[in-house]
């Protein structure tokens, strides 16, 4: 496997990632970076770098970071965000593998890239149950600012900087698993 390869999957478990924050976001900052040729998606996704694509995230991008602001929007979002982010995760994934087995894309893709989005969508649900839960709703916002800062940033860093990504993605995922230790104890 050669460098490129491997930073193609640094790039796509990064996005993934960020999917399980926000959905729309992360797409849209993979268009982006495909429309400014900042990197290269696979062939048959070569539509992310149109200028519908581009739109057509933003603008849902701009309904999903807002919606999540909306209290019972919030927690009606996050009933369909575990699939939905799955779906994205394993979309992200596939689209920036490129010269590689389908098999092996496919399989890679479903299970890092739709596996990871899912785990930390999963992780936020919760987040936001927990939190409507003790504060009444009241904090939810402040969950909704952290992981849309969390998504905006692991999109970013993952399209700039692909090892960095990795890294924020694998230390989120150890915090998913702690929290998740924490609350099985307590």
């Amino acid at each position: 496997m050669n460098s490129e390869t491997l930073i193609s999957i640094f790039l796509g478990i990064g996005l993934a990632a960020s999917v399980g924050f926000r959905v729309f976001l992360p797409l849209f900052v993979l268009s982006l970076a495909a429309y400014f040729n900042v990197l290269d998606v696979n062939e048959k996704w070569q539509w992310l770098a149109s200028i519908p694509a581009l739109v057509t995230f933003g603008v849902a991008m701009l309904f999903e970071v807002f919606a999540y602001y909306i209290p019972f929007i919030d927690n009606l979002l996050d009933t369909i965000a575990v699939p939905l982010a799955a779906i994205a995760g394993t979309a992200v994934m596939v689209s920036t593998l490129v010269d590689l087995d389908p098999l092996f894309t496919w399989s890679l893709a479903i299970i890092a890239g739709g596996g990871t989005a899912a785990a930390i969508s999963s992780s936020t649900s919760a987040t936001r149950a927990v939190s409507t839960a003790t504060t009444v709703g009241i904090g939810n916002p402040i969950v909704s600012t952290v992981e849309t800062g969390a998504a905006a940033t692991l999109s970013i860093v993952s399209v700039f900087i692909p090892i960095i990504g990795i890294l924020l993605t694998i230390f989120v995922l150890f915090i998913i698993i702690r929290f998740y230790r924490k609350i099985k104890k307590g």
